[in-house]
């Protein structure tokens, strides 16, 4: 009796030490950062109250339909995660878990990484206007592009950009709109040359997308594989590698045919 006594005393102890541990991780701070479907913009319409998309030096057409940039909005570099916090995201379709270094790269202040994203903002608006002008055949020298958009930055919207600036100036070349009248939203960096890049955290955006009206999805073509894990019902993913290819893209849905898939 006296030595299941003590085995028992020493489970209990081990069974004590262990459960602590476990409280101990549970609440202990984690280098991880949870993110969530973001905000929308139609960069064919307003932001608090100030056209996004404003044209100098040649004339301008209404649209219809709508070009939406879409965004991640996630937790703070500074905030603090807790073990509880990435078991929530780990089930929710809503919330993910990544490591603080892949959305807050190099570390920084709040402060920093907010100038940083400004700073990437300006560069893909500056490429994303002269991607537009280029595939227009217009010079920079003649036609002015102003975008603004508040508390949206990084270079993801550069597609986006680039498509509400051909739909403002000539839209489809044949008096129709690039949306055909349809809530299109998408993401991808664009280069001054057209080329679509990568940009990450697409099956949160496709959510806020969905979430905000979206019917279709433009994506880079090599994060399709994201694209589809998770795809939200009654959002079509139509897969992208340049401004061509989205211009074509969107010109086969206004005529009903067939567009490239993941």
């Amino acid at each position: 009796m006296l030595a299941l006594s003590r085995r028992a005393v020493t489970l209990a102890v081990c069974a004590a030490v262990v459960i602590a541990l476990a409280l101990v991780a549970a609440l202990a701070p984690l280098p991880i950062t949870i993110a969530f479907p973001g905000l929308t913009a139609n960069v064919l319409g307003k932001d608090k109250g100030t056209p996004v998309i404003t044209v100098s030096g040649v004339k301008v057409r209404p649209t219809t339909g709508q070009l939406r940039l879409v965004t991640i909005a996630a937790t703070t570099p500074n905030a603090t995660v807790h073990f509880t916090d990435v078991a929530r995201a780990w089930f929710a379709d809503n919330r993910a878990a990544m490591p603080r270094d892949s959305v807050y790269p190099g570390g920084g202040s709040v402060k920093e990484i907010n100038a940083q994203n400004q700073k990437e903002m300006v560069q893909s608006q500056q490429a994303a206007t002269a991607a537009a002008l280029k595939y227009m055949g217009l010079s920079p020298s003649r036609v002015k592009v102003t975008l603004r958009l508040a508390d949206v930055g990084g270079p993801s919207a550069g597609l986006l950009f680039t498509l509400g600036v051909i739909d403002k100036i000539q839209g489809d070349g044949h008096g129709g709109d690039l949306t055909g009248g349809r809530t299109i939203a998408g993401t991808g960096t664009i280069s001054a040359s057209g080329t679509v890049g990568a940009v990450g955290g697409v099956a949160l955006k496709e959510q806020a997308a969905r979430r905000d009206g979206a019917t279709v999805f433009l994506v880079p073509r090599g994060e399709c594989s994201d694209a589809t894990a998770r795809l939200p019902h009654g959002l079509k993913v139509v897969p992208v590698t340049s401004l061509t290819g989205a211009l074509s893209a969107l010109a086969d849905l206004r005529a009903g045919h067939a567009t490239p898939t993941c």
